[in-house]
């Protein structure tokens, strides 16, 4: 497919979703330019990052979604023009998480409620930038929901993925005594950021490996990125009091009998913060995200690795994140708007 054409004055390049089509349905289109609500800012994109969510999103739809949806939760851009009680002005650089109910980045432009970005160190460059709004910020919803503590042993599941990555390096910031699953390829590195141990979750033998480093000691918390399912089968790893930290789905039923260890159950949901979220918990989220973005300008924090891809190529890009090829966030780069008026 040929690049789009260049930016024009009243309209732009999106891809849109069709209906039961899938990635297949993805069709790049000409949208007309958005004039924002009082408290909306339009953001040209320079920077956007796929996650699986996007891809899941598109394969199986949504209720609130209508043909000719922009997909796409994850961007850094400039911000070009704000509504009446936007409190940002025009040529603000941003980052942002889109609520999966509105236009999304997979645009030249996205349309967004003002409390959604999130303003970017000068020294942090728009592809890393891009990289950290969805896994950063839901690593950073799982962890705060253990109460406050430190050197206390917990488990991260798929650590050689950005949430697990980002996550794993948030917990050791905090004190614990961090232990991953990943891939082999990943264990060197992992092992260098200062994780307690790194175990071949393809090893049917790696959870009494983890109870055997732990010694008499037990797990205080199991952030687990894999699923529901997953999760249930690793609360036994658990000790008295522990936290079980679930990521991909959640617990619908107790996975151990009541009055054993007396285990907490949590979930974590990142875009339920856009319909249910009051202005602490975006408080907060703010708080975490410029704890992210300045950890990472300052080199406290390693943003997952990046490979690039032609923005005309979006739908192929996403195919391979479905299918797991390569690792690392997959980025495009936009240019940036020639003119800020």
């Amino acid at each position: 497919m040929s690049a789009p054409d260049p930016i024009r004055a009243n309209d732009y390049a999106a891809w849109t979703w069709t209906p039961g089509a899938g990635i297949d349905g993805l069709s790049l289109t000409r949208l007309p330019l958005p004039t924002p609500g009082p408290d909306e800012v339009l953001v040209a994109n320079t920077a956007i990052a796929l996650n699986p969510v996007d891809w899941k999103m598109i394969d199986w739809g949504r209720d609130d979604w209508q043909p000719g949806q922009v997909p796409g939760v994850d961007g850094v851009g400039i911000v070009i023009a704000v509504g009446s009680d936007a409190n940002l002005r025009i040529g603000t650089r941003v980052a942002y998480h889109q609520s999966l109910t509105r236009g999304g980045s997979f645009a030249h432009y996205t349309l967004l409620r003002t409390r959604a970005v999130y303003p970017v160190p000068d020294s942090l460059d728009d592809a890393t930038a891009a990289s950290l709004p969805c896994p950063g910020l839901t690593a950073w919803q799982a962890l705060i929901k253990l109460p406050a503590c430190n050197n206390r042993d917990v488990l991260v599941t798929g650590a050689g993925g950005a949430v697990g990555y980002l996550l794993a390096q948030l917990a050791l910031q905090r004190g614990l005594r961090v232990w991953v699953t990943a891939s082999k390829k990943h264990r060197e590195h992992l092992l260098q950021l200062g994780v307690a141990g790194v175990f071949d979750y393809r090893d049917g033998q790696w959870a009494p490996q983890l109870l055997e480093a732990l010694g008499p000691r037990r797990l205080h918390g199991i952030f687990d990125t894999v699923s529901g399912n997953h999760a249930t089968g690793l609360a036994p790893l658990l000790g008295y009091n522990g936290h079980l930290v679930c990521i991909q789905d959640r617990q619908e039923n107790a996975p151990l009998p009541a009055f054993s260890t007396a285990i907490s159950l949590h979930e974590v949901a990142l875009n339920s913060i856009h319909a249910h979220g009051e202005t602490l918990d975006w408080q907060e989220l703010h708080d975490g995200a410029e704890h992210l973005m300045h950890g990472v300008a300052d080199g406290q924090l390693q943003a997952p690795a990046k490979q690039f891809f032609d923005f005309a190529e979006l739908p192929q890009a996403l195919r391979r994140l479905k299918s797991g090829e390569g690792s690392g966030k997959w980025i495009s780069r936009l240019p940036a708007p020639a003119v800020i008026a």
